[in-house]
This record gives C-alpha cells, structure tokens and sequence, in this order.
C-alpha cells in the first residue's frame, strides 16, 4: 500500500456517506454566509438570469428535413423543450416555436431528475431520433427511440438503460450499442469495452456481439458515416489510450478490416470516397511523408479496407493549425487557427482528388460551426470575438456569394470603451506564450486594475476569443481586466503544442501559466493583490498547481471541477482514461514526475495561500468531488481557509437549470470583487 492511501481524507471518496455528506453540509453553509450573503449577489444572479433568458439571445439548432430544432431552457420550462420551426420563420425572428419534447413534463411524469443529454436524428428519416436523458447532469444517461412527429416514444422501440453507453444509428432498423450500464463489461475507465449490432425489434439476448476490447483499453465506439451518392461506411473504433486508437471498417457480414492508419490519427469525414485524416503524429505512407497536424484526404477500397495514396489538404505551421472538419453534400469544410484566429478553407472534390475554391467568410475573431450539414450544402456557423457579439450565418457552399446572417447575439454592454489586444510572455525556455487581453483604453498601467487570468493547457483544447456578454458588464465595466492565456498543452498550435505539456512535461504548462501572469505584472497591467486565475477540470488542476507553486503571485483562485489528487485519479471514475495526458501512478517514472507537481500533495505548512474557491458537482461522474473535497480539507488541516461549493446537480458540464448556472456564475463574480476590488 502507498503511504498515500492512509491519508486520513480518503472518506472524503465516499459520495453518500453520512460522514461526507455532513461535511460538504458544512462547507456549502460556510461558502454561502460568505459568498450568497454578500449583497452584490442576489442583484447579479438576477442579471446573469435575465441575460440567459433574454429571448433575443441567439436559437442555436440543427437543421433536418426542413426544421430547425432548438433545446430551450426558461422559467416555465427551468429543464428545458426540444422544440423546431421553419427556416422561413426563423429568419423572421419569429417566437413561434414547436414543442416536439418538454423534459418538465417527462421528469414529472416519470419521477425522475431528467435532463436532456443529446438528440441523434436519424439522418434519412430525422422525425425519428435517438434522445438521451441524464440524472442530475451526470455522463452516464438513459437513451429512448422518440418519434417528432408524434411527440411520444416509439412503442417496442430501441431502449436503453443508465449507462456511459454509446449508442448509434446504423440505418432505420438497426443500432451500434458500445454498452455502458450495470452489468456491462466495462474497461478499467469504466467506459465500454464491447460493440454489439441490435436490430428493431430483437431482445438484448439476441444482438450480435462485433468486437470485445481488452480491459486495459480507454473504450470502444462504432458509428455510420453517409457518403454523396455512394455507399455507406461503417466503422469500429477501438481507444487503446486517450490518444492511441485503432480503425476498422465494419463489411456488410459484420467482419472487421483494420484500417493501416497510424495510432494517432483522427477520422474527421468520409466524402467521395476518401477518409479525412487528421494526424496527430508524423506519418509515412507509401513513401510520403507527412508531418503531425497534417489534414489529408486518403483514398479507401471499401471492399478489401486498403488505403490509397494520401493527398494534403491542410499542411501544419509553426503558428498554425486545424481547429474543426465538416463534410457537406458535396464540399468539405474547414477552420484553421492561424495565430489563434480562425480561418474557413473550403474543399471541392474535382478530377478525383479534393480542391480548395474561394470563400467568403469573416478572418479577425472566432468563426465556429453550429450544426452538422446533414445531407446538404449549407453550411451554418457563429462568428464573435471578445467584444463583438456573435452573429448567426447561413452559407451555401455550393452556391458561394456571401453569408447571410440569421440573427445577432444582442449586445450586453458599450463596447467602445474596452480594447482587446494579444500580447506575448516568455516561458522559462524562451518560448513565446501569446495571451490576450481585454482592458479599458484608458487603462492606468499601474499595476491596480483587477485582473482575471482564465487557462486549460490540456488535452489538445485551444482556447480561443469569446464574447464577454456576462464578465462585460459585470467584470469589464466594473474596471476588471480579462486574459485567455494560450498556454503549452493546449491545441492552439498543432500536436507538437499540446505534447510539449504532456505526460512528465505536464509543468511546463504551470510554468506557461505563471510566465503570463508574470508578463501581466511586468506590463503594470496588474499586481499580485489585484491579480486572480480562473480554471476548470483540466483547468482546475493548472490554476492548483499555480497556486501551490506561486502562492505569492495571486489573491484569488477559482478552482473548478478539478483534478487535485494526482496520486489517486486513475482510481476514482473515469480517472484512468486520461493516463497518456498525465502518466500512470502505478508506473515508478510517472510516480515520481506526478507526485512532483500534484496539487494536494504540494501544500505545504510553510506556505500562506491566498482564499481560493473550489466548486464541484456530487453528481460529477467524470472528476470526482473528492478532489476539490480533499483539497479544502488539507488546505484546513494546515490551518488556513478555503472555500467549497459542492452543487448537487449539473455533473462535470454543469448540465443544470438556468438558475443554477446564474447562481453559480454570480458566486464567482462576489468572489472575485471581495478578493481582487475590495
């Protein structure tokens, strides 16, 4: 036994115990004499909610067969509707909505605490959908056949059980199932470790298991990909580690042919024939040459599962990289961040082989896809940056011209008093860090202006330009400062970015981080009494590093869902899933380089650190409240104040009501101003 695992917090594992649960009981009491009593809060929860339920806030949907369909939260409805409506009667702003699913009435009716989790149509006859129900918010949902058009569940339909199940449409009568539910057989993350084949009507007992994966592995997933005017493609594939997976095409006889793809490569589309490959590593294939980051088209025998001979589509830069694919009817649609600005790359397949064709598209903030084109051209994306509320646009690809522009986000404050810049800092190696902020133009530079420094740095996730429709008014125009750090471990800038902070090299994003909140210091933007970090999951366990490593450097820390315990986190949840992010505790080499920078065994009696806020879900099935439960109590242990909040729905994504999620947001806002402008 590790001398860790007689660590007297261990208790703190237990999600029902009295003794946890008493506990958390107190600390949530606590947070709340602090933090809800304060009177800035009740007026900003308010604002916050007024601003989520503002109708003139932008419907985003998925388009089918001519409907838009849009989930909505509100007052009358705090779980939330699946509702549609026309395009015509989109574009005329009109509130003139479709009920097709009230998750209110289904919770009430059934019991149970039910909040919608996804809605998968089926693309040839989308009236028929595949819909997902969370308790609480949790990763683990119940899935259900419901007809649209109807408005009730397919009798004798495909059902589902509570499960971290994957479950996709193969064609009308027939599912993948990667089954997650009690009883399951499941990898050591707790995932689904089986691909069975269900047909209409058939019991469970009579499905036709496809493939079972060593328990080692991360999970196992299978889904059909649609091709213009050519044959369907069914595919397996098997997550060795979070990064290491192996493709095989599923034959009509449900035989398996492995496809000759390298370990870490993503299939991001399948279109005229050929698969889009994003390459996590470099690649050599039939004597070319291929760096990682690379998008390639790579031609396939659907019959034999043998590869063709790649063509580029998309060659990485130093400063450059693929951010999102989509496969229209007949076109493929690309973003490529270039210095963490989105770029859209269109592609026209021609003369058997794919061809970039102009495009007009906005190039100086963020443009994001918002909906699949399911069996079409039409290609729907927002575009915002920090101060520029996003803007809805419909573009055909086929037809080129310019975008029309569906609806605007409404604006929540003046923008003109406020500049957004990007800036640089130097990390420990001399890497160039590029960061941005979002200030006052007639910022003092003296070092006193409020500051919050928001990071990720994992899992390949770059973080990009958003409108501040709620730190606008309530953080900006209070005389805050708002940075986004692009730090190593990240996605901004290819593969070779993201696995600099990997693994043992997991610190160099905590020295990334510092080296920026250093920069903001240096430039008499802030100080370390006026200088605050912000970081959720992944995030969580950066700004806790930051904080144990620099307690002197910040005032306020808001530690979200995190990852704290890194001696422990394979064996709570899904913890073992993440083991090529961070490295194995089993493994001596990985041991030491984890204990070196784990958050929770990092503090220390010698240390003051600043009042952080740490806030976790009981309902998180993916990042156990542990973390944040054990980080306050060491933290106490040593003598020194912490703050919990632990929700009792809303799991790691905060799948919660509307008033939740205002509540939650107004706490961190009194946080913040009692820390950094009191």
């Amino acid at each position: 036994m590790h001398p860790e695992h007689n660590d007297p917090h261990l208790w703190l594992e237990a999600l029902d115990s009295p003794e946890a649960l008493d506990w958390v009981a107190a600390r949530n009491a606590a947070t709340r004499a602090t933090l809800d009593a304060d009177p800035r809060f009740a007026p900003l929860a308010e604002a916050i909610l007024a601003n989520l339920r503002d109708t003139r806030q932008i419907p985003y949907f998925s388009e089918h067969d001519g409907w838009l369909y849009n989930f909505h939260q509100d007052e009358t409805h705090p779980r939330g509707i699946y509702r549609r409506m026309p395009l015509d009667a989109y574009r005329t702003a009109s509130q003139a909505w479709q009920t097709v699913l009230d998750v209110d009435a289904l919770a009430a009716a059934e019991g149970e605490d039910w909040y919608l989790d996804g809605v998968s149509h089926y693309t040839l006859a989308p009236s028929r959908a595949l819909v997902s129900f969370t308790p609480g918010g949790t990763d683990a949902s119940v899935t259900r056949e419901y007809d649209l058009e109807t408005g009730r569940f397919v009798e004798g339909g495909f059902a589902f059980p509570l499960g971290k199940s994957q479950v996709a449409w193969r064609d009308a009568d027939s599912v993948f199932v990667c089954p997650g539910w009690e009883g399951a057989a499941l990898t050591r993350a707790g995932y689904p470790r089986e691909v069975w084949l269900l047909e209409r009507g058939q019991a469970w007992a009579g499905a036709r298991r496809l493939f079972a994966a060593d328990r080692k592995a991360m999970m196992v997933a299978a889904w059909r990909f649609l091709d213009t005017g050519g044959e369907p493609l069914d595919m397996l594939e098997v997550s060795d580690s979070f990064y290491a997976k192996r493709s095989m095409l599923v034959t009509a006889e449900g035989s398996l042919l492995p496809l000759a793809l390298p370990p870490k490569a993503d299939i991001e589309a399948w279109s005229h024939g050929t698969l889009i490959v994003k390459l996590a590593e470099d690649w050599i294939q039939q004597d070319q040459h291929w760096p990682a980051g690379s998008l390639l088209a790579v031609p396939l025998d659907q019959q034999t599962g043998v590869l063709g001979k790649a063509h580029s589509l998309v060659t990485p830069g130093s400063r450059r990289s693929v951010e999102a694919v989509e496969a229209s009817l007949t076109r493929l649609a690309v973003t490529v961040l270039e210095n963490v600005k989105t770029r859209l790359q269109v592609f026209r397949f021609d003369d058997g082989r794919w061809q970039p064709v102009p495009v007009k598209a906005p190039v100086d903030g963020v443009l994001e896809f918002v909906d699949q084109p399911w069996q079409s051209d039409v290609l729907y994306y927002s575009y915002s940056d920090f101060l520029t509320p996003a803007g809805l646009y419909r573009l055909d690809l086929a037809q080129g011209g310019a975008a029309e522009c569906l609806r605007r986000q409404p604006a929540a404050f003046d923008p003109t008093p406020f500049v957004a810049e990007q800036y640089s800092a130097s990390a420990p190696d001399g890497t160039a860090i590029p960061y941005f902020v979002v200030r006052p133009r007639t910022l003092a530079f003296d070092g006193q202006a409020p500051t919050l420094l928001y990071g990720y740095g994992g899992f390949e996730v770059s973080m990009l330009p958003y409108y501040l429709d709620n730190f606008g008014p309530q953080w900006l125009e209070k005389g805050g400062v708002f940075v986004v750090a692009n730090i190593r471990g990240g996605g901004e800038f290819g593969p070779a970015w993201h696995q600099a902070a990997q693994g043992a090299a997991r610190p160099v994003s905590f020295d990334d981080f510092i080296a920026v909140a250093e920069d903001l210091i240096a430039r008499g933007i802030t100080s370390p009494r006026r200088l605050g970090i912000e970081g959720g999951s992944n995030g969580g366990l950066l700004v806790g590093a930051a904080m144990v490593r620099r307690p002197d450097l910040f005032n306020a820390v808001v530690c979200e869902v995190p990852l704290l315990d890194m001696l422990r986190y394979t064996e709570l949840l899904a913890g073992a899933s993440w083991i090529d992010e961070y490295g194995d505790p089993s493994d001596p080499a990985d041991r030491a380089a984890l204990a070196a920078y784990s958050p929770y065994h990092g503090l220390s009696a010698n240390m003051r650190y600043p009042l952080a806020l740490f806030t976790t879900s009981r309902r998180d099935d993916r990042v156990h409240p542990a973390h944040a439960r054990k980080m306050v109590a060491r933290l106490e242990a040593l003598g020194q104040a912490a703050l919990l909040y632990e929700s009792e729905a809303g799991g790691h994504t905060g799948n919660a009501g509307q008033a939740e999620l205002a509540e939650e947001l107004a706490r961190v806002l009194v946080y913040l101003y009692r820390q950094l402008m009191d």
